[in-house]
């Protein structure tokens, strides 16, 4: 695995390949093109591309029939000459799947090329007291529906990403370690695909990653060439965007931030080690310090983490003060630690998501003091600290994305419409 994963942009557009025998690389430089420029000629693309006017009229004609690309209207191209038909990427055939198992939910997002919403759901599962057999069990119950209802409505399913917080070698698609969840060395993808049997690929990324991914393309700091997103969950992952690429480390296990040691005297982690920051600012450490009597040791079933948010707020909101003594002891610690990271990676912007989004009035002023007080650079090196518009959804939408980019790589993964329509695969 490499260092790191570029992301495209519309402004790095892939070039022409300059072999016929490259014919894939070519569909996927008119499919991008059209999707990051917008709706184009086949004289525009020609220009455009650089591509010869014989090789375009062939690309699009395949990307027309394997259903990625649609003709429209009509337009003048000048005062003399016939009309050209414009031509549009079309997302309606081809969907997407995201997929999360985190501590205390299963979720799934599912959504076309063209960015249409087609499935969303998100369920409470107590995957700490469960099995990897009984979470993946319960993960492809939710996905053979998701599956189904993008079916309905008329998309293909060309990719799966599974989410998982831990350790992942991506490669292979198996969780090589995730604490929280208890599981070690569990071929996800493998199972997965098995208990399908649909022959739709199946990819497994660490949710921190797969966040990240999402916040540079569609959050609110879409674009941001440095950032670090940390995920708010009952553990704390990170995502690091240094330069427009997502920062994997040599092995694929960068950005574990939420085991790095903030208090050696702490309590015992789920990886088995004590102090780690997510004991200090994960949502298991907000529920035992604001509601000790609900906490996730406490007996009977687990809630949506959205659910506990709920009543920690209403209690916020009458002006219970251990609520609001809470919310300041979490801000302290994760303003500390985002010092950390600020002085490792020198961010623009650290983003919160999952709980850390709901709950940002409450901690986010305490924890910019704090990183202001802590950043060895001064203003010089300051960064800004922002909540996700995003939620719990994020890990879940760059899945999809990630999915989506692999058919934006090679369209010639989905099937020619005529191929889908006799049935044959």
């Amino acid at each position: 695995m490499s260092l790191a994963t570029p992301l495209r942009t519309p402004a790095e557009p892939a070039a022409p390949a300059g072999s016929a025998t490259m014919r894939r690389n070519n569909l996927a430089l008119v499919l991008r093109h059209l999707q990051h420029q917008g709706p184009r000629s086949r004289a525009d693309i020609v220009v455009e591309t650089r591509l010869s006017k014989a090789t375009v009229s062939s690309l699009v004609a395949e990307l027309v029939d394997r259903g990625l690309v649609r003709e429209g209207a009509l337009r003048q191209e000048g005062a003399i000459g016939r009309p050209a038909r414009i031509l549009e990427v079309d997302g309606s055939r081809v969907g997407a799947l995201g997929l999360e198992v985190n501590v205390d939910y299963i979720a799934v997002f599912g959504r076309d090329l063209g960015g249409q919403i087609l499935v969303r759901r998100r369920v409470a599962f107590d995957a700490m007291n469960a099995t990897p057999d009984e979470a993946l069990s319960r993960l492809a119950v939710m996905t053979r529906e998701a599956l189904a209802e993008m079916t309905r409505r008329g998309a293909v399913p060309a990719g799966i990403t599974v989410a998982i917080p831990g350790l992942i070698d991506v490669a292979r698609g198996h969780v090589l370690l995730a604490p929280n969840l208890g599981w070690r060395e569990v071929p996800v993808a493998e199972r997965l695909a098995a208990e399908l049997g649909a022959g739709i690929p199946v990819r497994v990324d660490n949710d921190a990653n797969l966040s990240a991914l999402a916040e540079f393309r569609e959050g609110s700091a879409a674009g941001t060439a440095d950032l670090v997103y940390l995920t708010g969950e009952v553990g704390v992952g990170g995502g690091v965007i240094v330069g427009g690429r997502l920062l994997r480390g040599p092995d694929g296990f960068a950005g574990e931030v939420g085991h790095m040691s903030v208090d050696p005297g702490g309590i015992e982690c789920g990886c088995g080690r004590r102090g780690c920051w997510e004991t200090k600012v994960g949502l298991a450490a907000l529920v035992r310090l604001a509601t000790p009597d609900q906490g996730y040791a406490a007996p009977g079933p687990v809630p949506d983490p959205e659910v506990r948010l709920a009543g920690i707020l209403d209690m916020a909101a009458a002006g219970d003060q251990p609520t609001h003594l809470a919310f300041a002891e979490v801000g302290r610690w994760l303003g500390l630690g985002c010092s950390i990271l600020v002085n490792l990676f020198n961010p623009h912007v650290l983003v919160l998501g999952g709980y850390f989004a709901r709950v940002a009035q409450f901690v986010v002023p305490t924890a910019q003091a704090e990183l202001d007080r802590l950043v060895l650079a001064g203003q010089a090196g300051m960064c800004r600290i922002e909540a996700s518009t995003l939620g719990f959804e994020a890990a879940v939408r760059g899945g999809c994305g990630v999915a989506i980019e692999r058919v934006l790589d090679d369209p010639t993964s989905v099937p020619p419409v005529t191929v889908v329509q006799s049935g044959i695969r």
